[in-house]
């Protein structure tokens, strides 16, 4: 059946039709909050925000443009109101019993930042780009990437991953955005300076190994030989030099080997058991972390997605352990 009887069956209060009509874009949907929202949670509810204004709406769709860039016009807006608000992730206290973190070099202020789990990027994954791209999927669904964008004001946010990540064309976005193809050029060229940062720390980084390659399991074996024996000397092995790793909802930061390394060190020295389970986030190799404890189990206590640089670790972000469920972690496990 083609989109325009489901349209007409939808208009008609046919919800079967309406999901049929929708439903092939409720992933892209969901990855494109994400990149605009950072969070997950944020994301969930901005598409089923999104679904329930466009059934609300149906009638008011005059078909002049596709039902993707009429689902991407609701989504952007939903995203933006959200960016626009004050109830951020707030940050969270410190919260590892009997350990005192070394002084951070920094505290971040993207808390709010959560990791987006692999399997659904997979339902995604032949979804087609516009031609006027800039990004390929990978680098735009990374950690690095979508951190810089939270720093940006929400519009340019918004035009840059309209522009150049899914690659609509000005007029488009102007359409989606209810302002004129030079307002959204003077927000992409701003947007694309605010990301400059990011674009030369990229493009100085040696490239990540392939997803599954051998050289990637070498290194992700190594990280996790020396996690689980708290061997600091075999981890400080694996880092780059300017190697950073955060923990959103906690703003602490720690940036370069030395400040790293002191930070692992603190948490090896406490002589905890922890086992590290694998899985992927934003195209990247992640560690559910297993904490054992005198009850007999191991309590799940967070998860760790790592950034390669050939065959170094470039950063780390520690995640929480509410993130464990979204990539079908337990929150625990029985001890070996």
């Amino acid at each position: 059946m083609a989109n325009g009887e489901f349209t007409v069956r939808a208009r008609a209060g046919d919800s079967d039709a309406f999901r049929e009509l929708t439903e092939p874009y409720r992933w892209e949907l969901q990855v494109h909050c994400y990149r605009m929202l950072g969070s997950f949670q944020d994301a969930e509810d901005a598409v089923q925000e999104t679904l329930l204004a466009a059934w609300q709406g149906l009638a008011g769709y005059d078909e002049r443009a596709s039902i993707r860039t009429w689902l991407y016009r609701i989504a952007t807006r939903r995203c933006l109101n959200a960016r626009r608000s004050a109830s951020r992730r707030p940050v969270k206290e410190w919260d590892v019993p009997n350990v005192t973190p070394p002084e951070p070099t920094r505290l971040g202020e993207i808390v709010w930042l959560q990791p987006f789990p692999e399997a659904l990027l997979s339902d995604i994954s032949d979804s087609p780009l516009g031609p006027e791209s800039h990004y390929d999927k990978t680098e735009s669904i990374s950690l690095a990437f979508v951190t810089a964008l939270q720093a940006l004001p929400p519009r340019q946010v918004a035009v840059l991953i309209l522009r150049d990540v899914l690659g609509f064309h000005a007029r488009e976005v102007a359409e989606m955005l209810d302002t004129t193809v030079d307002t959204v050029n003077g927000a992409l060229k701003r947007a694309r300076v605010g990301l400059q940062r990011y674009r030369g720390i990229v493009a100085n980084r040696e490239p990540a190994p392939p997803a599954g390659s051998s050289s990637e399991d070498s290194v992700t074996a190594r990280f996790v030989q020396a996690f689980e024996s708290n061997d600091i000397d075999a981890l400080v092995a694996l880092l780059t030099d300017d190697v950073f790793i955060s923990m959103p909802p906690l703003p602490f930061e720690y940036d370069g080997r030395a400040a790293v390394s002191g930070f692992w060190s603190t948490m090896f020295d406490m002589g905890r058991q922890v086992n590290l389970i694998a899985t992927r986030a934003n195209g990247q190799p992640a560690f559910g972390t297993y904490l054992h404890t005198p009850n007999g189990v191991r309590d799940g206590t967070g998860l760790i997605v790592l950034t390669l640089s050939g065959d170094r670790i470039c950063a780390m972000t520690r995640f929480d352990s509410s993130a464990l469920p979204w990539f079908g972690l337990p929150r625990s496990l029985p001890d070996q």
